[in-house]
């Protein structure tokens, strides 16, 4: 299956891009985006504690199941004031 991965700030400047296509196996969960994706970007998964996941727009947990098309977003921790 096809899913669409967006990046935000560290995630994005690590990837190098805002968005990229990533290909995995039917039945895959949210977690299996940023183990494939360590394996392109090892500094990635120095950020594994602290990445939410977002499917559809909706934080989620990552035994979650993924489909066809879904947009997964990886979302590091922000701050401001």
């Amino acid at each position: 299956m096809k899913i669409q991965v967006r990046f935000f700030s560290v995630t994005r400047d690590l990837v190098g891009a805002d968005e990229r296509a990533l290909a995995l196996p039917d039945g895959s969960k949210a977690s299996a985006v940023l183990e494939i994706l360590g394996l392109e970007f090892p500094l990635l998964l120095e950020w594994k504690q602290s990445i939410r996941l977002a499917v559809n727009m909706e934080y989620t947990h990552d035994e979650r199941i993924l489909n066809e098309g879904d947009e997964v977003a990886l979302i590091p921790p922000v701050s401001g004031g």
